[in-house]
C-alpha cells in the first residue's frame, strides 16, 4: 500500500496520537515538570518550574493561566501524570492591560517591532513570557510534532468557560529560538488549521559571548584590539584604587538586596525597581525566585556575583548558571565608584571567575545594548509566531 506524503495527512495522523488538556499550573506535579524539562531540547532557566512559580506569585493578577498537558489520545479523564508527554505553558491576557503603563518597568523599554496588534486584543502567550527571555514546549523532541498538533486542536476549541467565553484574537508566541524544534513543530501545526494566518517574524536578539578556553588572556585575545586595551587599562586603574575580589553567592535575601541596591544606584527610576507597582512586583518576583532557587536540590541555578574594590561593593550581577551556559539576567553598579570602572572591572572579574569554573558560553539575553558587543558577543535571534483568524 502506498504511503501518503501529503503534509496535511501526516499532521492528521499526529493529531490522533496526543490530546491536550487544560490545567492549572499549580496542579502540575513537580516530578512531571522536571521529567519533561530533562528531555527538552536545550532547556533554559526560563522553562524551570521555579521561574514559572515565582512569576505567577508576583504577576498572577496580570494574566490568566492556560497551561496544557499532552496525554495519549482517549486517556481517562483523570490525568495519569506519569503518562504526560508534553507541557505547553500558556497564558492569556489583553495585548495591553489597562494598568500596564502604571506598573511597567523600563530598564529595557518596549519597542514596537513586528506586526502590530490592537491593545484590546485577547492574546494567548507563553506563560511568564513577558519577563522571560526564552520560551519553549517541555517535551522530548520526538513528541513535539504530535504535541504541537494537540495544542493547535486545543486552541481551535471554545475557550474555557471558567475564564470567560470570549475567544482569542491572536496567538502571540514569543521568545522562540529558531534552533528549537518546537518552533517548526508549532508553525506547521498552527498553519494547518483552516483559515488561520501564521506569521513567523524576527523578534529580538540575544548577544552571546563564547570562549574557546578557560584562559583569560586567550579570551581577551579574541576581542577587538581597542576593547582589549580598554579592559586591561580599566582593570589596572581599579586595582590602583583597591584589590578586586569577587564572591559568587547563593541568592540569599541579603545578596539579592545588595543587587537591588546597586541596580537602583545605576538605573534609578528607569530600572527594574522604580517606586511604582511595577517596581514592587519586580522586587517580589526576584526575591521569590531567589527563595525557590536557593531551596532547590544542589542550590539551584540562580546566583549573585558581588565584586568589591578594596572593601567597597562596586558591582553585583544576578545570573543563572546551568553548568554549561551563564545567563546574565541583570546587574547593578555604583556609579560613584567611577575611578574603579565598576561596569568593566565587575564584568571582567565575573567572566574570569566563570571561565575558571569551566563555563564557555555567556548569554547576555534580550537586547542589543552596545556594551555587550565590547565583550565579543554575537547575536543569536529569537522569533515570534503570530496567529490570527477571521
Amino acid at each position: 500500500m502506498a504511503t501518503s506524503t501529503n503534509p496535511h495527512d501526516a499532521l492528521t495522523a499526529l493529531g490522533a496520537a496526543l490530546e491536550a488538556r487544560q490545567v492549572a499550573f499549580g496542579d502540575i506535579p513537580r516530578t512531571t515538570w522536571d521529567r519533561l524539562i530533562s528531555r527538552t531540547h536545550s532547556p533554559t532557566p526560563f522553562s524551570r518550574w521555579t521561574f514559572h512559580r515565582a512569576w505567577w506569585d508576583a504577576y498572577g493578577d496580570t494574566a490568566h493561566e492556560q497551561y496544557l498537558v499532552c496525554v495519549p489520545a482517549q486517556s481517562p479523564e483523570q490525568i495519569d501524570w506519569s503518562a504526560v508527554r508534553a507541557i505547553v505553558p500558556l497564558m492569556h491576557r489583553h495585548e495591553v492591560e489597562p494598568d500596564d503603563a502604571a506598573s511597567r518597568t523600563s530598564v529595557r523599554p518596549h519597542e514596537a517591532t513586528g506586526t502590530q496588534v490592537p491593545g484590546e486584543a485577547k492574546g494567548i502567550f507563553f506563560g511568564a513570557s513577558y519577563h522571560a527571555d526564552y520560551a519553549s514546549v517541555l517535551a522530548d523532541p520526538a513528541d513535539l510534532p504530535a504535541a504541537a498538533v494537540a495544542t493547535a486542536h486545543a486552541l481551535a476549541s471554545p475557550p474555557d468557560p471558567t475564564h470567560g467565553t470570549t475567544p482569542w484574537d491572536v496567538v502571540d508566541l514569543r521568545r522562540l529560538r529558531p534552533t528549537d524544534p518546537a518552533m517548526d513543530a508549532l508553525q506547521a501545526a498552527l498553519t494547518a488549521q483552516p483559515g488561520w494566518r501564521v506569521v513567523r517574524e524576527h523578534e529580538d536578539v540575544c548577544p552571546v559571548v563564547t570562549s574557546l578556553s578557560g584562559d583569560w588572556d586567550e579570551f581577551l585575545a579574541t576581542l577587538d584590539k581597542k576593547a582589549r586595551h580598554e579592559i586591561r587599562r580599566k582593570i589596572r586603574r581599579a586595582e590602583a584604587v583597591g584589590s578586586l575580589t569577587i564572591e559568587i553567592e547563593s541568592p540569599t535575601t541579603a545578596a539579592v538586596d545588595a543587587f537591588i541596591a546597586l541596580h537602583r544606584m545605576r538605573f534609578g527610576e528607569d530600572g527594574l525597581f522604580p517606586n511604582n507597582p511595577g517596581g514592587e512586583r519586580s522586587r517580589r518576583f526576584v526575591h521569590r525566585l531567589a527563595e525557590l532557587e536557593r531551596n532547590e536540590s544542589g542550590g539551584g541555578q540562580l546566583h549573585v556575583a558581588l565584586v568589591r574594590c578594596g572593601t567597597r561593593l562596586i558591582f553585583a550581577a544576578l545570573a543563572f548558571d546551568d553548568g554549561a551556559t551563564v545567563f546574565l539576567y541583570n546587574a547593578g553598579m555604583d556609579p560613584s565608584a567611577a575611578e574603579a570602572s565598576p561596569g568593566i572591572s565587575g564584568t571582567a572579574m565575573y567572566f574570569q571567575n566563570r571561565l575558571a569554573a569551566g563555563r564557555r558560553r555567556f548569554d547576555y539575553l534580550r537586547g542589543n545594548e552596545r556594551y555587550k558587543y565590547e565583550w565579543g558577543a554575537v547575536d543569536e535571534p529569537i522569533a515570534r509566531l503570530l496567529v490570527t483568524r477571521p
